[in-house]
């Protein structure tokens, strides 16, 4: 076996070739855009780069045929509550069925981190945000949503095997659009909508800016001092739903408020791997044509759900059903949406997986982060719970 390292146009070419062939046969899954997996390892798009740096590696065969991939990172940025020192991270991993094949790539990951000081990977993770690329996908091996990571079953060996232990889980619900809320959410919307200072609305694209704002608000205070993350400015904030306007749908991406003030966030978005599945990866001038006579013509029947959430002033008042079922006025009669699958539910935050259940929702799949420390006699311990 030769291990390659990315440096190059023909091996960044071969970085994607990798998962293809790997991957091409397996049910369920979609290409991902080749200009999605380009940035994450490209200092102009990805701002992980500005506190951090990363490697990759394709793995060949005897013979010259490509048999896995591996990226390796550090980002001074990534921090979880508790974690026993620096931690590193790998991803993008692809590899044959074979033990020997795996430990080879992480075997060389583990080498290269343990040199820039850290005490452990978490894998496998993405070298950015984690709303993309993250966790082994576990449980229900199905189409993956825009961005997710997608692999066959043996995978969870791979990782294992080496040594890797069960760090979280990220668990996604879902459930059909159409169906009925349980009574319970109107009689809590009920109570909410009896006071004249609340109330709800959807996002129109031409006041981007005012939500935009709502969302910087709302974001720092129900998660930005949580866990010594960082607040989101109106500027950043403006700047990713600008990103997002193409595919926003404004009939499923809400707000609430209370005496004008934003109090709560549900952003939805269409899926849209439920088109990238018809372009090869590619996403050039021909392709967004397409993209936009599909989404046009009410082609994708997914939404998917991005954030939720309430400050924390407001929680445990029933402000989350009452604007689910505003939501719900306008989402179930008016869209054509058939299935919603809501993502990015860690296992370690009990009350959204009881927000997610509470809806009647279900587990639709599983995403593993796998942590392994390098020092084996050393005491491990599972993400904390929150809340």
């Amino acid at each position: 076996m030769q291990l390659i390292i990315v440096n190059n146009e023909q091996t960044a070419r071969q970085f994607l070739e990798v998962h293809i062939a790997l991957n091409k046969d397996v049910p369920g899954w979609i290409r991902p855009l080749d200009k999605d997996i380009n940035q994450v390892f490209d200092p102009e798009q990805n701002k992980a780069f500005r506190h951090g740096e990363c490697i990759r590696w394709v793995l060949q065969d005897d013979k010259g045929a490509l048999i896995g991939r591996i990226a390796a990172f550090v980002n001074k940025k990534y921090k979880s509550k508790g974690d026993p020192g620096p931690i590193g991270g790998v991803g993008f991993f692809d590899c044959i069925n074979d033990q020997s094949a795996a430990n080879y790539l992480f075997d060389n990951a583990k080498e290269w981190l343990q040199a820039r000081g850290v005490i452990g990977m978490d894998g496998p993770i993405n070298f950015g945000e984690r709303n993309n690329w993250w966790g082994l996908l576990t449980e229900g091996f199905k189409e993956p949503m825009y961005c997710m990571n997608f692999n066959p079953p043996y995978y969870i060996q791979l990782f294992e095997n080496y040594g890797f232990k069960l760090f979280f889980n990220q668990i996604c619900y879902g459930m059909p659009v159409k169906d009925q809320l349980m009574p319970k959410f109107y009689d809590r919307h009920k109570a909410i909508a009896a006071d004249p200072n609340y109330r709800a609305e959807h996002i129109t694209k031409k006041n981007l800016d005012k939500y935009a704002e709502a969302f910087s608000v709302v974001y720092n205070k129900a998660w930005a001092k949580h866990g010594g993350g960082k607040e989101m400015g109106k500027t950043q904030a403006l700047a990713l739903f600008k990103q997002m306007k193409p595919l926003l749908d404004e009939r499923i991406a809400w707000f609430a408020y209370y005496k004008d003030e934003p109090i709560a966030i549900w952003l939805n978005l269409p899926d849209l791997n439920q088109y990238i599945k018809l372009m090869d990866g590619k996403f050039g001038l021909l392709q967004k044509l397409k993209f936009l006579w599909l989404k046009n013509t009410g082609y994708c029947k997914k939404m998917v759900g991005i954030i939720f959430g309430v400050v924390p002033e407001f929680q445990g008042k029933g402000v989350d059903s009452y604007l689910i079922v505003e939501g719900s006025f306008i989402i179930q009669p008016k869209t054509n949406y058939i299935d919603y699958e809501m993502q990015w539910i860690g296992d370690f935050n009990p009350k959204m997986m009881n927000v997610c259940e509470s809806l009647g929702a279900v587990p639709s799949r599983v995403l593993t982060t796998y942590r392994y420390l390098f020092d084996r006699s050393a005491p491990y311990e599972r993400h904390p719970i929150i809340g």
